[in-house]
């Protein structure tokens, strides 16, 4: 049947090349027998090939077998990844490629004769020999609010923006060393955000890995995710006031260690990606670390620390002014705001954080307290923040909690609606507290908020937030105390 096949494909492409020739100029008849004749010696040349290749088979016919148990093998890989990958978190989507452990890049690279894979909204391209693998990255977060019942017009605004618009690639080459970048293209401006390479290995029963570039913190639970792991439209006041003064990224070296109830990372950064090379960087030392004493297939407990120290520039200009989001980010009038303040030498901060969940239902607490260092004599600039958060799934799906970073991540939708099904509704509630002290321009902002997020799948979502706030500013254009409601909307997709 092959012999036959052959020749007729060579047939057809010989009659496909007949009224082209009969389009083109005459041709001569001894031209034409000889182009028959060559094509008649190709397809004897194919035949006997093919007989070469089909006298061995005959003479080794066990050679199916191996064939049957090559392809045994790839099924099998597919299952262990996904056995690796439930284990690592049931209720998440495909963990990042720079998040693996070792085991899962590894029973990546198993995964024989697949060439791509559809995984989490985007293919994964995989060499052959599963060596190399690549992927492309995205994320497009859209917001808009509505702001009313401030004493200011000014405030009672209604805007809209571009959480999030990046695009980026990840990588790996074998098990172990791996390598991120992305762009983000928000406010119509572009920031490099994530940029690195790393490496990681097992070291008996816990693993590690090393990374080296313009990275994000690991700081607070809200402050560790990206801007698309939070449930609400934005993070809390622990995650965007307890923070250093070069915000959440830094060219740093940040080396983290895993073991199966927690993590710890320590991180040494300068400043983030910037064109200011006639000055020192400012120096920052980071570290955080998460346990979970209790977990379950359906329930865990998490315990959280971390802190940092940041040492200011010395040649820079000290600035410490702080405009903290308190009812939503794309209100630029709505702010807890300290003034113009200069002066600083450095920065401290720490916090910890406590919560878990059990089935559909999560809760989270975290707190911290930043001290910010200023010359002249002058007393510290305090910052003191706390939150208290909770949602319910009234679709029984997990909260997509990330037991191997102990943060919040991608959720694994049960039912998503593509497949028919609701997706996954969620419920929330939030308090937040901020207040700025030590300084003449001493100011504080409170929030309480109710959400719902619909995801449609593991990577798409809507998300609702109803905000009543309260601000006592003492500098800036609102001063005096004030309060009043923002609704919130927005749609996001995370590839």
């Amino acid at each position: 049947m092959t012999k036959n096949y052959l020749a007729g494909a060579a047939l057809s492409a010989l009659l496909f090349a007949t009224p082209t020739l009969a389009q083109s100029a005459p041709v001569d008849q001894a031209e034409l027998v000889a182009l028959l004749k060559a094509q008649a010696e190709e397809i004897a040349a194919l035949r006997a090939r093919l007989d070469k290749i089909e006298t061995g088979h005959a003479a080794a016919p066990a050679a199916s077998a191996p064939q049957q148990q090559a392809a045994a093998p790839r099924q099998t890989t597919r299952a262990s990844d996904d056995a690796v990958a439930n284990s690592f978190a049931p209720q998440l989507a495909a963990a990042d490629l720079a998040d693996q452990s070792v085991a899962q890049a590894r029973a990546l690279q198993n995964v024989s004769n697949v060439t791509t894979e559809w995984r989490g909204g985007l293919p994964i391209f995989r060499s052959a020999d599963g060596k190399f693998l690549f992927k492309m990255r995205g994320r497009m977060i859209n917001h808009v609010s509505t702001t009313f019942g401030s004493d200011y017009d000014a405030r009672n605004i209604t805007t809209t923006g571009a959480r999030a618009l990046r695009i980026g690639i990840e990588g790996a080459v074998g098990p172990h060393f791996f390598y991120q970048f992305e762009n983000d293209f928000a406010d119509n401006t572009s920031d490099v955000g994530t940029m690195f390479v790393g490496w990681r290995d097992d070291i008996g029963s816990l693993s590690y890995d090393v990374r080296f570039g313009n990275m994000f913190n690991d700081r607070s639970f809200e402050g560790s995710g990206g801007s698309d792991a939070p449930p609400f439209l934005e993070r809390n006041v622990v995650a965007t006031s307890i923070i250093p003064q070069r915000g959440f990224y830094g060219i740093a070296l940040m080396p983290r260690l895993f073991w199966k109830t927690g993590h710890a990372s320590v991180t040494l950064s300068g400043d983030a990606v910037d064109a200011s090379q006639p000055i020192n960087d400012s120096r920052t030392i980071l570290a955080r670390a998460h346990w979970n004493p209790f977990k379950t297939a359906r329930s865990l407990v998490h315990l959280g620390i971390w802190g940092f120290d940041e040492e200011l520039s010395s040649r820079g200009t000290g600035a410490l002014t702080r405009n903290t989001v308190i009812g939503g980010r794309f209100n630029g009038n709505l702010r807890v705001q300290t003034g113009t303040l200069t002066g600083g030498t450095g920065t401290t901060g720490y916090g910890a954080e406590v919560g878990g969940y059990a089935g559909p239902f999560w809760v989270m607490g975290e707190a911290g307290k930043r001290v910010a260092r200023l010359n002249a004599g002058r007393p510290d600039f305090e910052t003191t923040a706390w939150s208290v958060s909770t949602g319910f799934f009234i679709t029984g799906d997990l909260p997509p909690y990330n037991p191997r970073l102990g943060t919040f991540a991608q959720p694994r939708v049960l039912r998503p609606v593509f497949d028919g099904g609701p997706g996954a509704i969620e419920l929330l509630a939030r308090y937040e507290s901020i207040e700025f002290s030590g300084i003449p321009n001493a100011t504080e902002g409170t929030a309480a908020t109710l959400g719902a997020n619909w995801y449609l799948d593991s990577i798409i979502r809507f998300q609702l937030n109803l905000i009543h706030w309260n601000t006592d500013n003492r500098a800036g254009s609102f001063t005096g105390k004030d309060s009043g409601q923002t609704v919130s909307a927005g749609f996001g997709i995370t590839f």
